[in-house]
């Protein structure tokens, strides 16, 4: 059993110290899920503390032969999705990305000013069109494009099949890319929506 195997037996067992460790291990994997799908940082926040606690009071239903990290993302995943559907499409949007620093000193290898600006109002813009996705689509391109996960991950994740998945994915960039053309100017030489994704 690897080191993470015995972190969840002992959890299961009663551990707090073992769970704590799995949180550290996970905790920025999560928030960063929360936050994609849901578009706010307290919200993400308060997400993540719900997925810990809903992992922690299902540790018994915890399948071994799965992979901890994939079943932990699985729980993230669809309590977002339910909050979407609870409060159906917001256009929230965020000032700063998730986990850098409200403050930060000056680096003078650093992009200029505008170009920091340029690059936060397209992450902005990117927020805005992950928010009209349709919320199972929106948690398959998040688990794609910031997860890193596989086709093969994210339908174990979301429970779809992975022709299911590929279609999802499919019609989820046809749509960015159809709202990234919408919001750009004419004349503007703005990166394309796939290269967006990875702000």
């Amino acid at each position: 059993m690897n080191e993470e195997g015995t972190r969840v037996r002992l959890s299961q067992e009663g551990s707090d110290e073992a769970f704590t460790e799995l949180i550290d291990a996970y905790q920025t994997h999560v928030y960063n899920l929360c936050y994609r799908m849901l578009g706010d940082a307290q919200a993400a926040e308060d997400a993540a503390q719900e997925t810990f606690l809903r992992a922690y009071e299902n540790l018994h239903r915890y399948d071994d032969r799965r992979p901890f990290g994939t079943w932990l993302l699985s729980i993230a995943a669809h309590y977002c999705i339910d909050r979407l559907r609870r409060r159906k499409f917001s256009f929230t949007s965020t000032d700063e990305d998730p986990g850098q620093d409200s403050l930060d000193l000056p680096d003078p290898d650093a992009p200029s000013p505008e170009i920091e600006t340029i690059h936060r109002e397209q992450r902005e813009q990117m927020q805005l069109m992950l928010n009209r996705l349709n919320a199972v689509d929106r948690a398959a391109i998040v688990l794609r494009y910031w997860q890193d996960a596989s086709e093969a991950e994210i339908a174990e994740t979301l429970g779809l099949t992975v022709s299911a998945v590929k279609s999802r994915l499919h019609r989820a960039r046809r749509e960015l890319a159809d709202h990234w053309q919408e919001a750009q100017p004419r004349t503007s030489a703005a990166r394309s929506p796939h290269e967006s994704l990875a702000l």
